[in-house]
């Protein structure tokens, strides 16, 4: 990717966009309206991000050989429900056809020291999401804080064979910045191990995209970033991809960034 060309930087953002819809009044109609704008003239976005109640209807509306995955989350927002039902909620996503889950870590028991409650979330989750379902992992890294932390996080999950590991909800008051983003791919890089990246909330312009891109390329190497690989949380910044591309000035962002 040439990262001095915006419009490069643009159409690789559409590429790995998880195009979001996690409003508290979220409705099925505008979660299919987000769906419909997963794809248009300048390609496909990696996937939707949507409730699990709507996953059914997003299945039935893409169908299933469509390019856009569908993502939906589990234990989101708080991080808190038991290991039981956050399984139930895995379980029937994927049965409803969500190709991805997004599981937030019970992140307040880890900060407290509990690591195994962490460890035991995960693989619960995974052994209900078995490949080829893509298992990312919500950190919280803007909750959390303490780099030393957001590391050992990150460690944790990869090694109980997380997919991706993920900054945020988007639910609090800091999302992903790029400080946690480089101790996150520094762990992707010290595991030795294919796993990906997927910085969420609050990043919303071109330029924001291609300061992450340039983190993964340094950190990572040039060419490590890819759909299968790297991916953004958000909606608000499709305004700011479609006018980079099209050359015309930004248009209003769509949805809620997560």
């Amino acid at each position: 990717m040439d990262l001095s060309s915006l419009k490069a930087v643009a159409a690789a953002a559409f590429a790995c966009l998880d195009l979001t819809e996690l409003g508290d009044s979220a409705t099925e109609e505008a979660t299919l309206s987000l769906v419909e704008r997963a794809i248009n003239d300048h390609g496909s976005a990696a996937a939707v991000c949507i409730w699990p109640r709507f996953v059914a209807a997003a299945r039935k509306k893409l169908g299933e050989n469509s390019p856009v995955r569908i993502a939906t989350v589990v234990n989101f927002p708080s991080g808190d429900l038991p290991v039981d039902k956050v399984v139930a909620e895995t379980a029937g996503a994927v049965a409803d056809g969500a190709d991805e889950i997004d599981l937030v870590i019970p992140w307040k028991a880890f900060v407290a020291g509990d690591e195994k409650a962490v460890r035991e979330m995960i693989r619960a989750v995974r052994a209900a999401a078995p490949a080829p379902v893509t298992l990312k992992t919500i950190l919280e890294t803007g909750e959390i804080k303490d780099p030393a932390l957001i590391a050992r996080a990150s460690d944790i999950a990869l090694e109980e064979q997380a997919d991706f590991i993920k900054t945020s909800t988007g639910k609090v008051a800091v999302n992903a910045t790029l400080e946690s983003a480089r101790i996150m791919l520094e762990a992707i890089r010290r595991s030795d191990r294919k796993a990906g990246f997927k910085p969420a909330g609050g990043i919303r312009t071109v330029e924001d995209a291609r300061a992450y891109f340039a983190l993964c390329d340094e950190i990572l190497g040039p060419g490590w970033v890819a759909p299968a690989n790297f991916r953004f949380g958000a909606s608000g910044l499709l305004g700011d991809i479609i006018a980079t591309l099209e050359d015309r000035s930004k248009l209003a962002g769509q949805g809620e960034a997560y």
